[in-house]
C-alpha cells in the first residue's frame, strides 16, 4: 500500500450484526444493526463529537452507514470499504464451516470464497481507496476484515468485535489509541495473537 501524504486514520468497526451476534459470514450481505449494534454506534459519538476531521468516509452498506449515521453524521460512501465478498458461504454459520475453511480464514489467508473474494482481492480494492485518500485526518467507517487487514500494517494481527474504534497514524504504521467495542470478534471468528502476544476468547 503506498503512501501519498501523512494520513491519520479513525477506523471504526461497524456496531453489532444479527450475523456478528449469531456467528455468521455476513460479507456483502445487506445486514442491518442489532438494537445492541446501535447503542454501540451511539456510545462512539461522544468521543468523535471531540474531534475534527478532513473527511468521514464509509462502506456503502448499511450496517456501516447506519454506524456512521448514529456515531457521527453523514458520511461520504464508497463500496471499497466492504467486507470481503465470501460468495456462497454468505449466511453460513461459522460451526457449519469445513475446519479447512475455518483455518484459511482465521490466518486470514490463502483463500477465495467460492463465488467470492480472496483476501488479495480485499486487499487490492481497500489499497485503492488508500491510494485516492488525500493527506489529512479521516474517520472511516467499515467493517472486520477491513480492519485486520490495515491493523496488519501495524503489527497487530486479531479480529476486533463490533463497535472498536482504531486511531492510527497510518504512514508512521502505528497504533495511537484503541477503544473496544462489546461483542463477538469479526463474523464470529476467533481472535488471533494481539500485539503484545496475548490471545483473546473467541
Amino acid at each position: 500500500m503506498t503512501s501519498s501524504g501523512h494520513r491519520e486514520l479513525w477506523l471504526v468497526r461497524h456496531g453489532e450484526t444479527p450475523a456478528s451476534r449469531d456467528r455468521a459470514l455476513a460479507g456483502w450481505s445487506d445486514v442491518p444493526l442489532t438494537p445492541h449494534g446501535e447503542a454501540q454506534a451511539c456510545a462512539l459519538r461522544p468521543l468523535l463529537a471531540r474531534e475534527r476531521f478532513d473527511g468521514a468516509w464509509s462502506s456503502d452498506l448499511r450496517r456501516a452507514v447506519s454506524t456512521a449515521r448514529l456515531a457521527w453524521g453523514e458520511a461520504r460512501q464508497d463500496r471499497r470499504l466492504r467486507e470481503m465478498s465470501f460468495g456462497s458461504l454468505e449466511g453460513r454459520l461459522w460451526g457449519t464451516l469445513d475446519a479447512d475453511v475455518q483455518e484459511r480464514l482465521a490466518r486470514f489467508e490463502g483463500f477465495r470464497a467460492p463465488g467470492g473474494e480472496s483476501f488479495e482481492d480485499l486487499r487490492s480494492r481497500v489499497s485503492s481507496f488508500l491510494d485516492d485518500l488525500p493527506a489529512g485526518r479521516h474517520l472511516v467507517f467499515t467493517h472486520g476484515g477491513v480492519v485486520r487487514l490495515l491493523s496488519r500494517e501495524l503489527g497487530e494481527d486479531r479480529f476486533v468485535p463490533t463497535g472498536t474504534l482504531l486511531a492510527v497514524d497510518w504512514d508512521g504504521r502505528r497504533l495511537l489509541t484503541r477503544k473496544d467495542g462489546e461483542g463477538e470478534a469479526s463474523q464470529g471468528l476467533p481472535a488471533l495473537a494481539s500485539m503484545g502476544g496475548s490471545k483473546e476468547e473467541p
